[in-house]
């Protein structure tokens, strides 16, 4: 129904900046809440953020340094990452849900995109 595209990924030292966008296809766009997963090697995958028509959610350990925004006009979500740590360095996935709330948990998203990879070097 709909595909996702991410984007932005790549290698930074730590405390540095990137922003990943997520494209979408498909009709709709404003009706989905949008999510960021991401997922380390040996780690289950886990929430970062989430935004809805405006609200946004955020897991505790991203509050304060990651930001994730949408631009409805252009069918894109976009997650904004400051003060990087090691700790970040995983792939990560945007996701789309027609849940009537915002869900963190990653059986609720629908559909999902491919991934990028974000490598923070210290």
């Amino acid at each position: 129904q709909v595909q996702l595209v991410e984007s932005g990924g790549g290698l930074v030292q730590a405390g540095g900046s990137l922003r990943l966008s997520c494209a979408a296809s498909g009709r709709a766009f404003s009706r989905y809440a949008m999510g960021w997963f991401r997922q380390a090697p040996a780690k289950e995958r886990e929430f970062v953020a989430a935004i809805g028509w405006s609200a946004t959610r955020y897991a505790d350990s991203m509050k304060g340094r990651f930001t994730v925004s949408r631009d409805n006009a252009k069918n894109t979500v976009y997650l904004q990452m400051n003060s990087l740590k090691p700790e970040d360095t995983a792939v990560y996935y945007c996701a789309a849900t027609l849940a009537v709330s915002i869900p963190t948990s990653r059986e609720r998203f629908d559909y999902w995109g491919q991934g990028t990879q974000v490598t923070v070097s210290s």
